[in-house]
């Protein structure tokens, strides 16, 4: 199964989950700011990589790993997504859609705007990496809650919705970026199956 993880701008919280479902940022404690900005693709994707799909790595149960950009625009995804499974006869089972921007708080949104969007990182990383210490206990459930509907790490199935859409509802923005590999030992800036290739 392919688990991607997406939200506003890719920078940050989708980066953020899809590293913890990896095992590269620990589920029993927060993080320090340096270990969220040791992760590679934390903070780093620009606006013109919006929409691509970047490979994060295998995880224990042997799901591939991804995340992206959507915008504000989640629906839009989700309807491609469907819509080209139906169309190349892909199972719903080959594919879980997971939209992060629930667990996105007032201080991501801030520090990332001032990062990514005005190019002040030196100023907004900081602050962007304080909100995504507040939020990290929210994305580690949110992640656990993903691995339970998925299969392969436990019995338990919480979840019956192949668009996971957590927490409270909303939008915002998140830049995130991954950190090395699954216990497969594979690292994140692999080439991604649905990747854009830019000219």
């Amino acid at each position: 199964m392919k688990i991607i993880y997406h939200c506003y701008g890719g920078a940050h919280s989708s980066v953020t989950a899809a590293a913890i479902h990896l095992g590269l940022l620990p589920e029993n404690r927060v993080p320090t700011r340096a270990e969220f900005c040791a992760v590679p693709l934390y903070d780093r994707q620009e606006a013109d990589e919006h929409g691509h799909f970047f490979f994060m790595g295998k995880d224990q149960a042997g799901h591939e790993v991804f995340l992206t950009a959507r915008r504000s625009r989640p629906g839009v995804l989700e309807n491609i997504f469907t819509g080209l499974a139906e169309i190349f006869g892909i199972p719903e089972d080959d594919y879980y859609l997971v939209n992060v921007m629930g667990e996105v708080n007032l201080t991501m949104k801030l520090g990332g705007f001032l990062s990514r969007r005005w190019g002040a990182v030196r100023v907004g990383r900081p602050i962007v990496a304080m909100g995504t210490q507040a939020a990290y206990l929210q994305l580690v459930k949110l992640v656990q809650r993903v691995k339970s509907e998925v299969g392969g790490y436990s019995e338990n199935t919480v979840l019956q919705r192949k668009h996971l859409s957590p927490g409270r509802p909303g939008g915002g923005n998140s830049h995130g970026t991954p950190g090395g590999g699954g216990e497969t030992g594979q690292k994140f800036l692999e080439p991604a199956v649905f990747e854009y290739q830019k000219k």
